[in-house]
């Protein structure tokens, strides 16, 4: 498939998982709920689903609902259906590939595929068609997944209001006068609506986690280098991750199964050390996000082996960007202009202002400055076991607060809780905690030590066996 299939209505109009089709089907979940990843694996096993019907039904959400929120730029309609249709022919007879066989499956719009472009949100590459899938892509293909098509994105993943995007906002379906957050914000409205099953982000300082937690969804950094990177178009190569979003940390797990490089174990989850990350983290949060997280973290410290503060010392902040650390601004800044520079140079005028004014502030970046920055980022990842100070897993909030308004101001602090896990390179899992009394998402952010991520999704399945905030599905 190439720039034909898109945005073109599915003959099918079945209702999603959760209306008639989940009516038809035994055993079904309690009555408007839709299917997890694992439980629609299992129904595709038995045959009491095919992939063809839950890959239409996914369709006929994003028909639905797409001219509302922005989520896709791309719909690979077509060709999802034809994988659909080669997984149901598999499943009968008798081969599974995985969990993810027949699950659909949407893409952030920075990830190559072959054949589809991919425009990374930008003016610059709107007409880009890759000649190679990101490896990524060929692992999810490889495991049977379907591939539904690009999400929605800030130009360049340089932002984290998903407003800069060439294809315009996109919107967060809680309440669609706010963002979604980002830049991986159509990743997230795409999960949280049920247009997909699971979806990949790219996270170099929190563009995963941040729409993970302002939409209501499941988000994972994995470990910096655990996901293959190469095939998807560069932010900063240093602090750039590619990660699930997901309804349920069981379902993270298996997409990271999938996609990512053999897993350490995780031990028991009762035997976890959790430390609140005092501090940085938790000052200038809004009243009812405070609460909201005060409480998951003494429920996760009763789930594991008990809970206790910590003062966490923070990274020297940015003179540009004083809720971001030193370092941080430094390496982004210097990477994201190199990577830019040719394009800067021949054809400004096809960015966003923001993301222009953005990228030229790395020109006055001194290469020395670079060097010594990127050698600290180096020192840090060594000696990153050091800051647990005896615990396994750090808890922070995500998010200082909920969604902000498109075209209001909301400040980089909405990155402050993410970005320095992405300069040590350590796992960090976004988890849903709680909603504010506007009806819109909280969430905790959970960071472990290096190659631990199974050990964060143990504890995040744990919590949400307890709990029901992941579970509660947006009216739209």
């Amino acid at each position: 498939m190439s720039r034909g299939q898109t945005d073109g209505k599915v003959s099918s109009r079945r209702a999603f998982i959760g209306g008639g089709l989940a009516a038809s089907l035994a055993g079904a979940a309690e009555a408007g709920d839709w299917l997890d990843i694992g439980i629609a694996a299992r129904r595709l096993r038995r045959r009491e689903l095919s992939a063809v019907e839950l890959t239409r039904a996914c369709l006929d959400r994003i028909a639905a609902l797409n001219k509302k929120l922005n989520a896709f730029i791309t719909v690979t309609a077509e060709t999802a259906l034809e994988q659909a249709r080669a997984a149901d022919a598999e499943l009968r007879a008798g081969r599974s590939r995985g969990p993810l066989h027949g699950i659909p499956v949407a893409l952030k719009d920075v990830i190559d595929t072959a054949g589809v472009r991919t425009t990374a949100g930008s003016a610059q590459y709107a007409e880009r068609i890759p000649a190679e899938d990101a490896e990524v892509v060929r692992r999810l293909k490889e495991a049977g997944a379907v591939l539904l098509g690009k999400l929605n994105m800030d130009e360049f993943a340089y932002s984290f209001t998903s407003e800069t995007s060439h294809f315009g906002p996109a919107r967060n379906p809680w309440d669609t006068a706010r963002s979604p957050g980002g830049s991986s914000g159509g990743a997230a409205i795409a999960v949280a609506t049920g247009m997909c099953l699971a979806a990949l982000g790219s996270d170099t300082g929190g563009s995963v986690r941040l729409p993970a937690a302002l939409c209501g969804v499941t988000g994972l950094k994995p470990t910096y280098g655990r996901v293959d990177a190469r095939g998807v178009v560069p932010l900063a190569w240093t602090l750039d991750h590619v990660g699930p979003l997901c309804r349920s940390a069981q379902d993270t797990a298996a997409v990271l199964s999938a996609i990512g490089d053999p897993a350490r174990p995780a031990g028991p989850v009762r035997q976890l050390r959790l430390a609140a990350a005092r501090g940085m983290y938790f000052e200038k949060l809004a009243g009812e996000v405070a609460r909201l997280v005060e409480t998951a973290i003494a429920e996760m410290g009763r789930i594991a082996a008990g809970v206790r503060d910590i003062r966490f010392p923070a990274l020297p902040p940015s003179p540009r960007w004083p809720d971001l650390p030193q370092v941080y601004s430094t390496v982004i800044g210097a990477e994201s202009y190199t990577y830019h520079q040719a394009m800067l140079e021949k054809t400004p005028e096809r960015y966003h202002p923001a993301t222009r004014a953005t990228l030229e502030g790395g020109a006055a970046i001194r290469t020395p400055e670079y060097i010594l920055a990127r050698r600290e980022v180096e020192r840090l990842r060594a000696e990153s076991n050091s800051i647990f100070a005896g615990a396994d897993v750090l808890l922070t909030p995500t998010a200082p607060a909920p969604a902000f308004r498109l075209g209001e101001p909301a400040g980089l602090i909405y990155l402050r809780n993410c970005a320095a896990w992405n300069v040590y390179g350590l796992p960090s899992l976004s988890v849903p905690c709680g909603f504010t009394s506007a009806g819109l998402p909280a969430a905790v952010q959970l960071t472990g030590r290096h190659g631990m991520d199974e050990t964060l999704l143990a504890l995040a399945a744990a919590y949400q066996g307890a709990t029901a905030w992941h579970a509660r599905r947006v009216s739209i």
